[in-house]
C-alpha cells in the first residue's frame, strides 16, 4: 500500500524520500501549461510542485482548476526547477472536489491580492491563503506552547464555566442567557436566575488554586462593550493562572518568564510563518526586519517594572520638557489610555510592567496596599498593543475583600463562595489574564486583531 505524506514531511526530509512512490492530498493553487500543479495541504507555507506526465488523461486536465482537491500518487525527484528542491512526478491523479472557474473568479480564491477585510467577508475560505493559514498555524504553535509551559511548571488545567452570575471586573457589560422569549419573570428561567456568558474564569480559578496550588484556564469569555476598534472582539481567549502563596513580585517574574518562552518556542517552531509575516509587516509599515527583531527584542532585555505614581511623574515632565500635549490630561488617578501606554514603551523602548495602581480604578479583588490608596496590580504593555496582560495580587483578608465588595455595589450574596474561600485558611495569592489574541496579533504583526482569529465576533457581526 502506498503511503501517504504531508506536504510538510515530504519537504522538510526530502532526501529520504528521492525516487520514492508517495501519496499526497491537497488543494490546487494553481496549474501551468497544463503540466505543472501547485498543491497545498495546510501542513505548510510550502507548496509542493507535481508535474504530470505528457500522455495525462485529457478528460481529468479538464477539471484540474484552482481550488479542486485531489489525491496525486507519484515519483519524488529533485527539480530541475529554482524555486523548489524536489517536484512529483504523476500519472495518477483522483479530483475529490471540482472547484468551477467561475465560482473561483467571485472568490477570495483567486490568484490575486485581496484586502485583509475582503478576505473577512469571506471567513469560510480564508484558511486557504497564504496569509491567513500563516496565522493559524502560529496560532495553533502559541496554543501549544502556552498548555507545555504551564505543565513544565507544574500547573493544571482548569475548565471553568462560561455561564455565571457573576461579573468578575464589575462592568456590567456582559451578554445575558436566557431561554424566555420574553423575560419578565426570571425565576422562570432555565437557570430560575439572571445568568450570562462569563467575561473571566478568575474567580473560579481562585477557588481551585486554593486547594491545588497552581491552575490555568485557557477558554473563550466574552464582552458585551460596543467596541469597534482593532484591539476588541466580543468573544476572545484568555489565559489565567492562578498561584497560592504568590506575591505580585513573584506574579510579576512568571507573566515575564511565561510571554518570553512562548516567543522563544514560536520563532523556533513557526519560523517559515513568520518570515512570511514579516514581508507583509515589513510592507505595511516600511521598515525592513520588522516583525522578527520586534520579538527578539522582547527577549533582549528584561522588562522594565515602574510604579503608576512614577509613570504619571514621568508622563507629566515629558509633556513639560517636550512640549507634547496628551489628549487625555496627564493626573495621578486617571486610567492609563493607549496612548499614555505607547509613549511609556517607546520611552523605555522594551516592554513596560506598571504596578500599584490607584485602588478606585482598579477591581473590587486586587489587594489594597498600606497607603489604603493603591492596590498591587500589574499591567504590561508591549509595543503597538498596548496592555497585554492584566494582574494583580488577590486580596486574601475577608473583611477587607467584604468591604471592597461593598463599595463596587456588587451583591456579596452572589459571591458568598468566593468570600468563604478566605474562612477556610486563605493565603496569600496572585494571577493574571492574558489576552491570547493580542498576543497572535502582536506575533503575527496582523494590525487588526479580527485577522487573527478564526471567525471573529465584533458589535453586528456574527456571521459563519
Amino acid at each position: 500500500m502506498i503511503k501517504k505524506y504531508s506536504i510538510k514531511e515530504l519537504l522538510n526530509k526530502w532526501y529520504s524520500f528521492l525516487n520514492k512512490k508517495v501519496l499526497v492530498k491537497g488543494w490546487i493553487r494553481s496549474f501551468r501549461y497544463s503540466i505543472f500543479i501547485t498543491l497545498n495541504d495546510g501542513s505548510t507555507i510550502n507548496n509542493l510542485q507535481i508535474v504530470l506526465s505528457k500522455n495525462f488523461d485529457k478528460t481529468i486536465l479538464e477539471k484540474i482548476t484552482i481550488g479542486t482537491s485531489i489525491k496525486a500518487i507519484g515519483i519524488i525527484t529533485k527539480s530541475i526547477g529554482k524555486k523548489q528542491l524536489i517536484e512529483l512526478k504523476s500519472s495518477d491523479v483522483t479530483i475529490y472536489g471540482f472547484a468551477n472557474s467561475k465560482d473561483i473568479q467571485k472568490s477570495i480564491l483567486q490568484p490575486k491580492k485581496h484586502s485583509l477585510e475582503k478576505l473577512r467577508e469571506q471567513a469560510h475560505l480564508r484558511f486557504r491563503t497564504t496569509i491567513f493559514s500563516c496565522v493559524m498555524r502560529v496560532r495553533n504553535h502559541l496554543s501549544f506552547s502556552i498548555h507545555k509551559y504551564f505543565k513544565d511548571h507544574g500547573f493544571f488545567y482548569l475548565h471553568t464555566p462560561i455561564i455565571t452570575t457573576s461579573n468578575c471586573e464589575g462592568s456590567g457589560k456582559m451578554f445575558q442567557i436566557t431561554t424566555l422569549e420574553n423575560k419578565v419573570d426570571e425565576t422562570k428561567d432555565f437557570f430560575k436566575c439572571k445568568t450570562y456568558l462569563s467575561v473571566s474564569g478568575q474567580l473560579e480559578a481562585e477557588t481551585a488554586c486554593m486547594g491545588l496550588g497552581k491552575v490555568y484556564t485557557f477558554g473563550p469569555v466574552f464582552r458585551a462593550e460596543n467596541s469597534n476598534t482593532s484591539r476588541h472582539l466580543s468573544e476572545f481567549w484568555m489565559i489565567e493562572p492562578e498561584i497560592a502563596f504568590y506575591r505580585l513580585k513573584e506574579n510579576m517574574d512568571l507573566a515575564e518568564d511565561f510571554l518570553k518562552s512562548i516567543i522563544k518556542y514560536v520563532l523556533k517552531n513557526s519560523i517559515e510563518d513568520l518570515l512570511f509575516l514579516n514581508e507583509h509587516s515589513w510592507s505595511k509599515c516600511n521598515k525592513k526586519i520588522y516583525l522578527i527583531d520586534k520579538l527578539k527584542t522582547v527577549l533582549k532585555y528584561p522588562f522594565k517594572r515602574i510604579s503608576y505614581t512614577k509613570v504619571i511623574t514621568i508622563l507629566s515632565n515629558e509633556e513639560k520638557k517636550r512640549n507634547i500635549k496628551f489628549s487625555h490630561p496627564i493626573t495621578w488617578g486617571i486610567d492609563l489610555q493607549s496612548e499614555h501606554e505607547q509613549y511609556l514603551v517607546n520611552y523605555f523602548k522594551t516592554p513596560v510592567i506598571v504596578f500599584d495602581y490607584p485602588s478606585h480604578i482598579k477591581a473590587f479583588y486586587m489587594r489594597i496596599n498600606e497607603d489604603r490608596k493603591t492596590v498591587r496590580a500589574m499591567d504590561i504593555l508591549f509595543p503597538g498593543i498596548g496592555e497585554i496582560v492584566g494582574g494583580s495580587e488577590r486580596e486574601e483578608r475577608y473583611e477587607i475583600l467584604l468591604e471592597r465588595i461593598k463599595e463596587a455595589k456588587i451583591d456579596e450574596k452572589k459571591l458568598w463562595w468566593y468570600l468563604e474561600t478566605r474562612i477556610f485558611g486563605t493565603v496569600p495569592h496572585s494571577g493574571f489574564g492574558l489576552g491570547f489574541d493580542r498576543l497572535v496579533q502582536f506575533i503575527t504583526g496582523m494590525h487588526n486583531i479580527r485577522d487573527v482569529i478564526p471567525f471573529p465576533r465584533t458589535p453586528n457581526h456574527a456571521e459563519f
